[in-house]
């Protein structure tokens, strides 16, 4: 009887002091005077998250509710962890580059140790990010993407052939898994030097991982949320994030690629060379920090794939899409593609690239309106008082939530943002806006470092199917689009499918 008591009374303090912790926590902008939407206790302000609503949803309507109060932030649970959610351009400014010396780390989770996959540039924090930035300049400047673009026009050119064939079977064609294929290849030939062949096989190994890994979690939502909660504690606990079958295959495929190209001595002038060049400068002095291990060679191949698969392809169904909805802006399209063409012989040279001024207004308004990842995070290292506003403080080690899909649709920055129309791009409106209005590669010295690549190979592979094709809608293609809940980008729950005829 004594015992049972005696446990009793353990339990019941122990929930008073989870209750409290939680109280505390849940209470921490109330106690600030901070505007705030009631959290659940559990979910925070993430109710409904991953499944019936995205982040886009989630972060949308939170911007909506409270972007008119004329404050720099909300205050915004993540399920029990208080963040910071701007609302104001001003702060998004500071933040991201006026005073980036603060908010250079995104405390994103990651674990070197027991999932050295996750350690990538993306996720790295601190020092660690800082050299990695360094090491990886180098590789996407213009003149390494000069080298690269005859490989990716040779895909596409071979991208264009199989959308020939199909188009002629078959006029109504799924155009979302057929630019996921042709950014597959692309990106498997220039970030492993590997004929990936998905264009012509759906069963194509790097295709079915590259769709995996944008699904598959090694743990649930709970062990996710406690890892983005607690990430000391997590990996103290040893707890890894990528799937295990996903980290396998990648370090098996980096491992035997470059083992493949050092014992036969293969040059490519793609992305793989340029991390074995700084691998070799690691092996040939370890205290060199101008290399990287082999466990960094391989994350930093594994991010690349990842971001330029899902972000080009999904740019480029999604820019299709409006333009068989809009077949004015087409046409235009289409003139301005033949008349850069005309211009230099019918070759596609990388000179042509700044000739496509109206594709790039296309992309950029893409991006605006299918904004693939829904927001940046950044966090601060030292506490820090809002510019003009003494009552709002971010304290250290407090996560930033920009909500840049929420602002690319705020019609006092884009007057009907529901509406697709590029002009908003040309350099007469683009001067009236500030630059941080527009955020699908983030902005500052921590924007995305494969913008460049991922921009050429979305103009390679617009251009070239934009001058050999016509699209249209039809009575398959979805109208509204609908989206994955569960997906963190901007995932489709279906295809998008659209009449394609030859020109």
């Amino acid at each position: 009887m004594g015992l049972t008591f005696l446990l009793f009374q353990v339990a019941v303090a122990l929930f008073a002091i989870a209750s409290y912790y939680i109280y505390r926590n849940l209470s921490y902008f109330k106690r600030r005077n901070i505007p705030h939407e009631t959290p659940h206790w559990l979910h925070g302000n993430l109710k409904g998250l991953r499944s019936t609503h995205n982040f886009h949803d989630i972060f949308g309507a939170y911007y909506n509710k409270f972007k008119t109060l004329q404050v720099p932030f909300v205050g915004l649970f993540v399920h029990q962890k208080p963040a910071v959610f701007v609302t104001d351009l001003e702060l998004v400014k500071h933040v991201l580059i006026k005073d980036f010396s603060n908010f250079s780390d995104k405390g994103l989770y990651y674990n070197e140790k027991d999932d050295p996959i996750s350690a990538h540039l993306f996720t790295l924090d601190g020092p660690q990010w800082r050299l990695l930035r360094n090491k990886m300049s180098s590789t996407f400047t213009s003149g390494k993407m000069k080298l690269m673009f005859p490989t990716v026009v040779s895909v596409a050119n071979e991208f264009i052939a199989v959308m020939h064939e199909k188009s002629q079977k078959n006029s109504v064609l799924e155009i979302r898994d057929l630019m996921g294929r042709f950014t597959v290849d692309v990106i498997g030939t220039c970030a492993f030097g590997i004929e990936c062949n998905s264009l012509r096989d759906e069963n194509a190994e790097f295709l079915q991982y590259g769709k995996l890994t944008l699904v598959e979690k090694r743990h649930g939502n709970l062990i996710i949320a406690f890892m983005e909660s607690f990430p000391k504690l997590a990996r103290r606990l040893r707890l890894a994030r990528t799937a295990k079958r996903v980290e396998e295959f990648y370090t098996r495929i980096v491992k035997q690629t470059v083992a493949i190209r050092e014992k036969q001595n293969i040059k490519r002038n793609d992305f793989m060379d340029l991390l074995i060049e700084l691998k070799n400068k690691k092996n040939s002095n370890p205290d060199n920090n101008e290399g990287l291990t082999m466990e960094e060679v391989i994350a930093q191949a594994f991010v690349f794939f990842i971001a330029g698969f899902e972000t080009s392809s999904s740019t480029m169904g999604f820019a299709l899409y409006e333009l068989a909805k809009n077949p004015h802006i087409q046409d235009k399209l289409r003139a301005e593609v033949e008349e850069v063409f005309e211009k230099h012989n019918q070759q596609f040279t990388y000179e042509c690239m700044k000739d496509l001024k109206y594709l790039t207004q296309v992309m950029f308004e893409t991006l605006r309106l299918y904004t693939i990842v829904p927001h940046l995070n950044r966090q601060a290292l030292k506490r820090y008082e809002v510019p003009g506003h003494p009552n709002f403080i971010i304290e250290a080690g407090q996560s930033v939530i920009i909500p840049a899909a929420a602002i690319h649709r705020d019609p006092k920055l884009y007057p009907d943002p529901e509406e697709f129309r590029p002009e908003r791009f040309s350099p007469e409106e683009s001067a009236n806006r500030e630059s941080v209005a527009w955020l699908p590669f983030g902005d500052g010295p921590r924007n995305c470092i494969g913008l460049r690549f991922g921009q050429m190979q979305a103009r390679i592979g617009l251009a070239l199917l934009i001058k050999n094709f016509k699209f249209s809608t039809c009575p398959e293609t979805p109208d509204p689009l609908v989206f994955n809940p569960k997906s963190f980008a901007l995932g489709m729950t279906s295809g998008i499918n659209l009449k394609v005829e030859a020109i």
